[in-house]
């Protein structure tokens, strides 16, 4: 996969630079110290990954993933953790705290790499909906989908990912449509980007829900909602 690094800090870039060159599926092109340098190369050169720095002199990481096209996958970089929430909601793969450490920085470009893959091979529609399950046409077959199977729905561009503890299936679709067609008792929205399964939520604070091991972040136009919800079916039993 094709890599930018985009970081006002000299430091901080070549501190990138050596974490990609230490994994072979990632292949290094250039770095910018300005959103708009590396707005422009992206015009002419499209790549898989940027690895994006977020408060930087001129237009700042956010402002700029808004402006990356959809093949291209966002990893955040920063020293600051307020704003990792607004990050998800830009449909980012994941957000980096500055120092990274090699261990956490892999398994953001695994998980780049396997959307990567997925995004590729997205040929699933959803056809026949019911009180219970779906039907999922992928890979010339026709699965059938229980939603109670269903632990959290990601959306990801123009794409959703079902996540279950079996698998993972992406279908061409928003996450505003496929919540439309999914029944309200069973899922409900936290973030831009996430629709949870209620019946699967072993825990959650603030800022987040973890479910069978994923942390799925809250976004804040989804919070008050969230504990609403959490007041009157969970903490009133």
């Amino acid at each position: 996969m094709n890599c930018i690094v985009v970081d006002d800090e000299p430091l901080a870039r070549e501190a990138i630079k050596m974490l990609i060159s230490q994994i072979p599926a990632l292949v290094f092109e250039e770095e910018f110290s300005h959103a708009d340098t590396a707005a422009a190369y992206l015009r002419e050169h499209p790549v898989g990954l940027v690895f994006l720095d977020i408060q930087m002199p001129g237009t700042d990481g956010i402002t700029f993933a808004r402006s990356i096209g959809k093949d291209t996958h966002v990893i955040f970089t920063t020293a600051f953790s307020q704003y990792a929430l607004e990050s998800y909601d830009l449909d980012a793969i994941d957000y980096l705290l500055k120092p990274i450490k090699p261990a956490r920085f892999q398994k953001a470009v695994e998980k780049a790499i396997s959307y990567q893959e997925l995004l590729s091979g997205a040929t699933a529609t959803m056809n026949e909906v019911s009180q219970d399950y779906c039907f999922i046409k992928a890979d010339k077959k026709i699965m059938k989908v229980f939603f109670e199977e269903i632990l959290f729905i990601e959306g990801l561009k123009d794409y959703v990912i079902l996540h279950t503890k079996e698998q993972k299936i992406i279908t061409a679709m928003n996450i505003k449509t496929i919540q439309s067609q999914l029944p309200q008792q069973l899922f409900i929205r936290v973030s831009k980007s996430y629709l949870i399964n209620k019946s699967n939520i072993d825990y959650f604070d603030n800022n987040m829900v973890c479910i069978n091991q994923h942390e799925v972040p809250i976004g804040n136009s989804y919070r008050s909602a969230f504990f609403e919800f959490v007041n009157k079916n969970l903490l009133s039993r």
